[in-house]
């Protein structure tokens, strides 16, 4: 069955980095574009990146362009999203998802939180 599995959040102070990684079975993770969604506390749903399936035309919300970095291995079926000058304001339970078909698959999440 279609599992993502996302690893590398964390604590960090602001102005700090994080790598975070997403780790994808059970379809064929070449076949299809990535995204990276979060949500902070009391919030809904952001959109932050996403990236197509040969690891071209990245897109960025405008919250994070020119911060993070959206890429992919597809030799090792991993997405990963580099965090830089990291704000509180990105503390959030960050989410890797695609779309396989008639369906959305999203990862069980990642907590990063930026506080000094």
């Amino acid at each position: 069955q279609v599992q993502l599995v996302e690893s590398g959040g964390g604590l960090v102070q602001p102005g700090g980095s994080l790598k975070l990684s997403c780790a994808v079975s059970g379809f064929t993770f070449s076949s299809y574009a990535m995204s990276w969604v979060r949500q902070a506390p009391g919030k809904g749903l952001e959109w932050v990146s996403e990236i197509n399936s040969i690891g071209g035309n990245p897109y960025y919300a405008d919250s994070v362009k020119g911060r993070f970095t959206i890429s992919r291995d597809n030799a090792k079926n991993t997405l990963y999203l580099q965090m830089n000058s990291l704000k509180p304001e990105d503390t959030a339970v960050y989410y890797c998802a695609t779309t396989v078909g008639p369906r959305d698959y999203w990862g069980q999440g990642t907590q990063v939180t930026v506080s000094s």
